[in-house]
């Protein structure tokens, strides 16, 4: 008679998910879902950290007890390491690779990688959100790039609070600066549009932002389109050299140029300073103010 099998011991899922290699394949829509209910998590508790702060709560110890149950729910996704580990798998080559191929592509377009070449110079890059410090390693001979992140995960990437780098320090020392996924990651509308007249202090005359936003950020939302992004870059002083998205796609991606600053009107201005729905139906509430 045949010896009986033991059952295969099954692999706790949380054990599984922590050791799968960062460049696998995984289940695109769990990935999709995970990071969305990070950036709901990280929202509310940006919300009542706020007004726990300002003593807007009609219950302050109601409102901490929500605070601590939105803390544990991010800590049991695995906390900023697990969005980063999605992250990470949605810039494998498997998934197309990462937004550094239409930088790279545009500055080569542009003719700044001729411009280094010929002035034996390296662009000086800011990677604003690097979750891997090798992005630009086949640019190396006329890109010099520092990699940032909230959160560091490899030696090589500074942990540094970009809003809260030394403005007057740093004051027009890059001659790019790459906000891939980032500005969709700030729970708070204003640390949004604070992250952009960051980007313009930092960013030497004629040197250019690159942004990358989930598509439905602008396409789908009831405070913000491609127009009001337009407006409000031209307000902080940037103008729009590439844009590049489709109808129905994921992604979108612009390069600005940091121009002079501009003086616009008080009417003007607070188009962008407060909240003011432009479409109605079922739409998301992503914005940027300033």
């Amino acid at each position: 008679m045949p010896k009986a099998r033991k059952p295969k011991r099954k692999v706790p899922v949380t054990k599984a998910e922590s050791s799968t290699h960062p460049g696998s394949s995984s289940n695109p829509a769990a990935t999709r879902t995970l990071i969305r209910r990070f950036h709901v998590l990280l929202k509310q508790k940006t919300r009542l950290e706020k007004e726990i702060r300002d003593g807007t709560v009609p219950n302050g110890r109601d409102a901490k007890l929500s605070l601590m149950e939105i803390e544990r729910e991010i800590e049991e996704l695995g906390g900023l390491g697990a969005y980063q580990r999605m992250s990470t798998i949605g810039q494998g080559s498997d998934r197309g690779g990462g937004s550094e191929k239409v930088l790279i592509g545009w500055l080569q377009e542009l003719g700044i990688h001729s411009r280094m070449q010929t002035e034996k110079k390296r662009l000086r890059l800011l990677e604003v959100g690097a979750l891997k410090p090798d992005n630009y390693a086949s640019c190396s001979s006329w890109i010099d790039t520092l990699p940032i992140d909230l959160r560091s995960n490899h030696p090589s990437i500074m942990e540094q609070d970009f809003l809260l780098i030394n403005e007057a320090e740093h004051r027009e020392r890059w001659d790019a600066i790459s906000l891939s996924l980032v500005l969709n990651f700030v729970p708070d509308a204003k640390d949004r549009g604070k992250m952009l007249r960051l980007a313009y202090s930092l960013l030497r005359q004629e040197g250019v932002l690159f942004l990358a936003l989930p598509l439905p950020c602008i396409s789908n939302s009831r405070y913000f389109t491609l127009e009001h992004l337009d407006g409000l870059m031209q307000s902080i002083g940037f103008s729009t050299v590439k844009t590049r998205w489709k109808e129905g796609g994921k992604m979108a991606y612009w390069i600005f140029c940091k121009g002079p600053a501009t003086s616009i009107t008080r009417n003007d201005q607070a188009l962008y300073e407060k909240k003011t729905v432009l479409r109605t139906g079922k739409r998301n509430n992503f914005t940027i103010l300033l």
